[in-house]
């Protein structure tokens, strides 16, 4: 790769578009906040001539809008799609936020991407969470490749960098994670630093030099030449290693020249494999300069070495009833399948949908079949609607450029998809499928909120549900037990985008509150009451006296009613209304307000009138029998406990496990993982852990994750339980 002196950029302002898969490349760019993607996106388009060096596009000479795709980059909370065109290839950009809360839009854009460039700063190293998201592409068999960046700064060391990689990225077998070019060195300064001019290609054993502000390619001096073929050589064997041609190896150890050509075949081979990540360097243009250092080289690599669509299998596929439907990958004459991988609101065009169209063509003003299945559970419902699509576009900043059509395999803004949400599958509406969602984290930050006003309430339900359509890693609840709304958030900087999503786009102002758990009472022994309702007030009175007893009952039991009347003391017809009774006053609470559980309700006596007695009037015996019961005993307050599994590296097994303890946490067991982790399995009050998504990022340095399931209610300590009955006569 480098062989080539002339680019080929597109046309500024001018939509990109695609009409063969082949044509095609969609690669997603993942790193840490601050490792540079930003400046890397904007470089490749300054070098791709999709903006150019003013900084304005070229069709009116307007400024363009391009800083704004900075600026929401920066914020770093949102999947962008930025397209391209480099040697008659359209390369579909997507930028994916740095931050940990936001990795739903990361899962997102590994969903649409064909392969993923890692971005590395040579200051600051590989941190955890980049770690796991090479973890989680190489489950899937993700091609990747790696750009190192921060060159320019006093520190970076691109070759001990590119050792970092393939210690942390290459595994078993470190020779998968080898460089493609090496940096040419300018002059030493004053501070010893010798700033990065240029690369040296292996493959094409040339000097790409930068120092002008322009690319100038020439021949490596003697200088250069050991380093050069000791790294050529070592990235040869790699290549051939990786792309698993043999004969082509047996030839190579002979001492045949292999052409540059045939590298470059076995290189997208082993890349498309997900077997051989090649490392590139890349460092912003200077001054006025077009170019910066390694733009070229990557779209080079991007074009020429990263797969196809049609290497992408296409993920499972049925019929709206479940059947198995089997689709060719990236099939353009095939039925219609295509995922909405985003959704954002506009607010002048409405609804926009970033679609990845997997098989088919997609066309506007089509009528498509919309299918959103299999998350109920965050508030979306299932649902099968047909709906005409709107305008195809491309966005260029805040614009959006009209497209004619998107083949399989490519990326395309949907204008006027009223019901689609984010995971929705849209498919022919005489044909309708539905594509295997992605896995989407559990969102584990609480966030419990309520109108500001009463205009703000009637707006609220809107605005939530249009909120989440848009981002399904946040779950809706409307808690039945403690009456609150609650957003589930992935961290304290997805619930403050949440928050200000809902102040701006829907006009909704929302006050958050304490997030309560659901608390459940029981008897802690025996006991006895009497429920005693009479009243004669002229005409027809009320009439009713039970006798019950009450008694515990093992966790999970619930309401145990049992009749032991005898002799007809109460009639059999008011049976069922003592029991009603004692139901509807055991969900409203004996002691503190909270649903009572997990007793036995035995009726052992009673007395009825011939007249006054009623449905309603032992009903309400049955109820002040269970007071009276509980007034003469001693009530438990029950706390719901959760299973918590936290996935951690081994040097922060100590600090976790004593975080855990301090939370009233009681473990159960730890259990050694692959890559130097471990697996703690701990049982923890719900009450305990309400911040534990980012109390536990912090103690791990965004290294851990963790996963939860409610186990039961249990009896809270006597200090906790009488601290939330202050609470709660406070409030």
């Amino acid at each position: 790769m480098g062989d080539k002196t002339q680019t080929h950029p597109g046309a500024a302002g001018r939509a990109v578009a695609a009409d063969h898969p082949a044509s095609l490349r969609n690669v997603v760019l993942v790193g840490h906040s601050g490792s540079g993607k930003t400046t890397l996106v904007e470089a490749l388009a300054l070098t791709a001539g999709a903006v150019n060096r003013a900084g304005r596009v070229e069709d009116g000479g307007t400024v363009s809008d391009y800083d704004e795709i900075e600026h929401r980059q920066q914020r770093s909370v949102q999947l962008s799609l930025v397209p391209l065109e480099w040697d008659g290839i359209k390369v579909n950009v997507l930028d994916t936020p740095g931050y940990a809360d936001f990795v739903g839009e990361l899962r997102a854009g590994l969903r649409a991407a064909d392969a993923a460039l890692f971005v590395v700063s040579a200051s600051d190293g590989v941190d955890g969470s980049t770690r796991m998201v090479w973890e989680e592409c190489a489950a899937v068999g993700m091609p990747r490749a790696i750009v190192v960046t921060h060159l320019e700064a006093a520190r970076a060391d691109f070759e001990e960098m590119t050792r970092v990689c393939a210690e942390t990225f290459g595994g078993d077998d470190p020779d998968a994670v080898l460089p493609l070019y090496l940096p040419l060195h300018g002059p030493q300064g004053p501070d010893g630093h010798a700033p990065v001019t240029g690369l040296v290609g292996l493959l094409s054993q040339k000097l790409f030099d930068y120092s002008s502000g322009e690319r100038e390619e020439s021949e490596p001096g003697p200088e250069q030449l050991p380093d050069m073929t000791q790294a050529r050589n070592r990235l040869i064997e790699g290549i051939i290693a990786e792309s698993e041609d043999e004969t082509l190896m047996d030839r190579y150890l002979g001492g045949e020249q292999v052409e540059v050509k045939t590298l470059i075949e076995d290189l997208e081979r082993a890349v498309a494999r997900g077997t051989f990540f090649p490392v590139l360097a890349a460092a912003p243009a200077a001054g006025g300069a077009r170019q910066g250092i390694g733009t070229v080289e990557l779209l080079e690599l991007i074009t020429r070495g990263f797969p196809t669509p049609f290497e992408h299998p296409t993920p499972g596929v049925t019929t709206i009833d479940g059947a198995p439907r089997e689709i060719k990958p990236c099939d353009v004459d095939g039925p219609l399948v295509a995922e909405v991988v985003k959704t954002s609101s506009d607010p002048y065009v409405g609804r926009i949908s970033l679609v990845r169209v997997f098989s088919g063509v997609l066309r506007p003003d089509q009528t498509v079949h919309v299918s959103g299945h299999g998350m109920t559970d965050r508030g979306h419902e299932d649902h099968d609607v047909d709906e005409r699509v709107g305008a195809l576009s491309m966005p260029f900043g805040k614009q959006q450029r009209p497209v004619p059509q998107a083949v399989a395999g490519d990326l395309v803004c949907v204008a006027k998809l009223t019901r689609a949400e984010t995971g929705d599958t849209l498919s022919a509406k005489d044909d309708p499928l539905v594509m295997e969602p992605w896995r989407m984290p559990d969102p584990l930050l609480p966030l419990a909120i309520q109108a500001h006003s009463k205009a703000d309430e009637d707006k609220l339900s809107q605005g939530l549900s249009r909120l989440v359509a848009e981002d399904p890693t946040m779950r809706l609840e409307q808690n039945q037990d403690t009456h609150q709304v609650v957003l589930w958030c992935l961290g304290e900087a997805h619930a403050d985008v949440a928050l200000e999503r809902l102040r701006t786009r829907y006009g909704v102002q929302v006050d958050v509150v304490p997030h309560r758990v659901s608390l459940r009472e029981t008897f802690a022994h025996r006991s006895a009451g009497r429920g005693r309702h009479v009243k004669q007030s002229g005409g027809h009175g009320q009439y009713a006296i039970c006798e019950i007893e009450v008694e515990p009952l093992p966790g999970g039991s619930g309401i145990e009613f049992v009749d032991k009347v005898v002799g007809g003391a109460v009639p059999r017809q008011f049976i069922p209304s003592v029991e009603k009774g004692v139901r509807a006053q055991a969900a409203k609470g004996v002691a503190s307000g909270h649903p009572l559980i997990d007793v036995r309700v035995t009726l052992l006596d009673g007395k009825a009138h011939s007249v006054d007695s009623s449905d309603a009037a032992f009903q309400t015996a049955g109820a002040l029998a269970l007071r009276e019961a509980a007034a003469d005993a001693r009530i438990h307050l029950l706390e719901p406990v959760a299973e918590v599994s936290v996935l951690v590296g081994d040097d922060y097994v100590g600090a976790v496990m004593s975080d855990l303890s301090g939370r009233r946490g009681r473990v159960l067991g730890t259990e050694q993982t692959a890559g130097g982790r471990t697996v703690i399995r701990a049982e923890v009050p719900e009450i305990e852990i309400g911040r534990y998504a980012v109390d536990l990022r912090s103690l791990s340095h965004g290294t851990a994750r963790f996963d939860r399931r409610y186990v039961r209610h249990e009896p809270m300590p006597a200090q906790v339980a009488e601290r939330v009955r202050e609470q709660a006569r406070d409030s």
